[in-house]
């Protein structure tokens, strides 16, 4: 697990310090609306060496971004309604790539998510800045030791 209290000006180095420390290349966002969930996903692929105007996806469900060695993909789930929807558009496609998969609002399709993937968990703080938590998950481990579906916390 990695910490880190920033502010927005500071989120180029932010994003350098999330690729630099991801033990996944999926990475899942877990944070409220507005909190900045889309400008670290910019910052991101900026750090991956994409010179693509990273916007969110939330009506096309999926942004592809050219990055220096590959592809990175920007989710957007809000507005699907269940795991079914995701599947109808390939989901499991993007999900089987070695490619960087950025992902907002995957609490909806928990049980499609490979086994291994790092949380973002971004708080917005009074003073402004955010705090962001880094965490490295493996759904196997989780649901054998818990017997439970996996919670992003």
């Amino acid at each position: 697990m990695f910490t880190k209290t920033y502010q927005l000006n500071d989120i180029e180095a932010v994003a350098e310090i999330i690729l630099q420390n991801a033990s996944s290349k999926l990475l899942l966002f877990d944070a409220d609306m507005g909190v900045g969930k889309t400008t670290l996903i910019k910052a991101l692929v900026k750090s991956l060496g994409s010179m693509d105007d990273v916007k969110s996806p939330t009506f096309s469900l999926v942004n592809e971004y050219e990055t220096t060695n590959s592809s990175a993909f920007h989710f957007d789930l809000y507005r699907i309604e269940d795991e079914e929807e995701a599947l109808n558009f390939g989901i499991e496609d993007y999900l089987n790539t070695d490619h960087w998969i950025f992902m907002e609002w995957p609490d909806k399709i928990l049980d499609l998510l490979p086994s291994d993937f790092n949380t973002i968990q971004i708080t917005l703080n009074p003073d402004f800045s955010r705090t962001l938590v880094l965490k490295t998950n493996n759904k196997e481990l989780t649901n054998k030791k818990y017997g439970e579906k996996l919670k992003i916390i």
